[in-house]
């Protein structure tokens, strides 16, 4: 039993079943292919942090998520914040956005080895994921951050990403 208590102090119980989420035709947000874990990648060296993983199986060129973007205020500097997502092909970069659902939470890779691809929609301030192979439902999505490679707060993780790369050793 779920016990849920509202502001005024009054509570009420509900069963704790599994609720299956549906998603409705018009919604701009949907990650119900999704779910949110500890990642696969996270340890006592890296630290504790969470990944994004299928909740279901999910074909290669499948929709896994779609959302919105918030920009951020002009003058944010996401080359501060890992939490944020690059929001333009300008570069220098000035545009940053929040991610709605579970995308902030898919880890990176190099490019070319992701499960998954994200199509910005700049101009609409929206993105939908698409798997790049089959995905196995409990399968870790990873997607390569567009600004890995440039971004100051990527720079460790940009060369553990690319730590047995020799072309990246090569530009160190």
């Amino acid at each position: 039993i779920l016990l849920y208590k509202s502001n005024n102090g009054s509570s009420t119980s509900y069963p704790s079943t599994t609720i299956k989420m549906t998603s409705h035709a018009e919604t701009k947000i949907d990650c119900s292919k999704v779910y949110v874990k500890q990642s696969s990648f996270s340890n006592e060296e890296t630290g504790m942090f969470d990944g994004a993983f299928a909740a279901v199986d999910i074909k290669e060129g499948e929709l896994v998520e779609k959302g919105l973007m918030r920009r951020l205020p002009e003058g944010f500097d996401g080359n501060t914040c890992p939490y944020i997502f690059t929001w333009s092909t300008e570069r220098p970069n000035k545009t940053w956005g929040m991610g709605s659902g579970c995308a902030p939470y898919y880890n990176t890779c190099k490019e070319g080895t992701a499960n998954t691809k994200m199509v910005r929609f700049f101009d609409e301030d929206r993105f939908e994921i698409y798997a790049n192979c089959d995905i196995k439902k409990d399968e870790e999505l990873l997607h390569t951050y567009i600004s890995l490679k440039w971004r100051t707060c990527f720079s460790e993780l940009n060369d553990i990403v690319h730590a047995d790369d020799s072309e990246h050793k090569a530009d160190a």
